[in-house]
């Protein structure tokens, strides 16, 4: 059990899936979340998973350890670097939201949220959905990159031979757990292991 929360940012781009299991995730590790979405994501949400945001966080509230902010709280504790976090993920991060944070634009709680995580030195992630990418998203990434941030792109761990996409989410999901140091290793089943030719 991790003692600070991790926020989980979403953003609306495709990948809300990411999102949701993430903090399904986080919850099982009794770790504390701050969920924050963006408008766009709550519409995204309804269209890939065939719920409504409203209706997961109703769900996840159950929890003791889940806080939804809204995205427009701009004195929300996480607006704060004296607030303390065990980091931040944006998933997915769309790449208006890589954008201006790469040039300090922090507008909303999601962002304000990220540049503190940033600011801070802390763990922050971003799983950008995304392609083909063109230069400036590139170099984007980049600069978020030499500033401190782990970019995890949501490839398919195509050595283990995902049978479908939940089994790619959930490899996604595992090594953003890794990233922010909420788990030491990815577990046994997703590493690769030299196998006898």
């Amino acid at each position: 059990m991790v003692a600070n929360p991790v926020i989980v940012g979403i953003t609306g781009a495709s990948g809300t899936i990411i999102a949701r299991e993430l903090i399904d995730a986080l919850l099982e590790r009794e770790t504390s979340v701050v969920a924050v979405a963006s408008n766009a994501a709550r519409m995204v949400w309804q269209e890939e998973l065939d719920e409504s945001y409203n209706d997961a966080v109703a769900r996840w509230v159950e929890h003791p350890r889940f806080r939804q902010q809204a995205i427009s709280d701009l004195f929300a504790p996480i607006a704060s670097g004296t607030f303390p976090t065990a980091g931040m993920v944006i998933a997915p991060a769309s790449m208006n939201s890589v954008a201006s944070l790469a040039h300090g634009l922090t507008p909303n709680l999601l962002l304000r949220a990220a540049d503190v995580t940033l600011k801070e030195r802390r763990p922050l992630t971003l799983i950008p959905r995304e392609t083909p990418l063109h230069a400036i998203h590139l170099e984007n990434m980049l600069t978020l990159s030499r500033m401190g941030a782990t970019i995890l792109p949501p490839e398919p761990p195509f050595y283990l031979k995902p049978l479908d996409i939940d089994g790619v989410v959930r490899f996604v999901v595992q090594r953003a757990l890794v990233s922010l140091g909420i788990a030491d290793r990815l577990p046994d089943d997703m590493q690769y292991h030299d196998r006898e030719r």
